[in-house]
Formats: structure tokens, C-alpha cells, sequence
């Protein structure tokens, strides 16, 4: 599913608010560095389904800022592992466009069946400062369209209707009925 924690535990709370369990699996899966969330999602369904007989589920996401040549996109884990939030602030420090989005797309795939994959998108801005305690990753920098706070500040239920993980999830929910 996910290494991530932060994530594990959003995904958690979705499912088990549909009345179903998720398993964070203790395998760890290659994420291949390209330039698509979809493809790293494809390639982490086939490996895992390779180790688990049992549907499998693998979210990729990223945040995307228009001035940064949509960097960190895709290699945002590996961004806010190396400088995080003030890194991304000292980067946009004399920028006047701070516009931004987080992509997540969601791969679904059940035995023999091909996979499914689902994208959710949150459209936003970059703050100036980072704010709140909650969420993980690049919440506290992160402030949806149409709100005054953070990712970080919001409860997670908030966070998960408006964010683009909770987007992919609803059409996942959508598609399974």
C-alpha cells in the first residue's frame, strides 16, 4: 500500500469510515524514479502482486509548483526528505506566483485483474511560512483553494474531503460501489 505512515494513516481512516480495514504491508516496494506518478504506481502494484495474493492497493503523490517548473512533483518524497518545507520556501523566497497543486494517484488491483488507477488533484498555494502541526509532509506550506489555512491546520477529516488524496479515494469508492 504505502510506507509512508502520514499516508497510511489518512488512507486508514477513509476506509475504515466506508466500514472496511487497510493493511500497511511490512514490504517495502521499489519506487522507480520517473516522471510520472502513474507509472510509479503501476510498477509498485505489479511487484507487490507478484509478493501478495490479495488486492493491493498503492498511492503515489506529489506536490506540484507552477514557479518551480512543477518541481518537486514526483520526487517529493525524496525533496522533503533532503530539505522539506523551508527548503521549498527558501526556493519560492522573491517568487510572487506561489501557485501549486498535491497530484495523488491511487492504483487499485485485485487478482487477475488489471489495475485501475485513480487521480485526485487539489489546487492550492504555497504559503509563506509553514503553520500547523497536523498532516505530514508538505501540509504545513500547503494552503487549498479557497481557505486561509494549511493542510496542517486542518483535522484530518477536513484535510481528506479537500485534498487530492481524498479526491482519488472518492472515485476508487465510486468505481467499487
Amino acid at each position: 500500500m504505502t510506507t509512508n505512515r502520514g499516508k497510511y494513516n489518512e488512507i486508514s481512516r477513509m476506509i475504515q469510515q466506508r466500514g472496511h480495514e487497510a493493511e500497511q504491508l511490512p514490504t517495502p516496494y521499489p519506487e522507480v524514479q520517473v516522471e510520472s506518478l502513474e507509472i510509479v504506481v503501476l510498477q509498485g502494484l505489479y511487484w507487490l502482486m507478484q509478493h501478495y495474493e490479495r488486492p493491493i492497493l498503492v498511492d503515489d503523490s506529489g506536490l506540484f509548483v507552477d514557479s518551480l517548473n512543477g518541481f518537486p512533483g514526483v520526487y517529493s518524497a525524496h525533496a522533503y526528505k533532503s530539505f522539506g518545507c523551508d527548503g521549498i520556501l527558501r526556493l519560492m523566497e522573491t517568487e510572487t506566483n506561489r501557485k501549486a497543486r498535491f497530484e495523488c494517484v491511487l492504483g487499485f488491483m485485485d487478482i487477475g485483474k488489471d489495475p485501475m488507477l485513480f487521480k485526485g488533484v487539489s489546487e492550492g498555494s504555497i504559503s509563506t511560512e509553514t503553520r500547523g502541526e497536523k498532516g505530514f509532509g508538505f501540509d504545513p506550506i500547503f494552503v487549498p483553494e479557497g481557505f486561509s489555512e494549511t493542510f496542517a491546520e486542518m483535522p484530518m477529516d477536513r484535510k481528506n474531503e479537500l485534498s487530492h488524496r481524498g479526491r482519488a479515494f472518492e472515485k476508487l469508492f465510486e468505481f467499487l460501489g
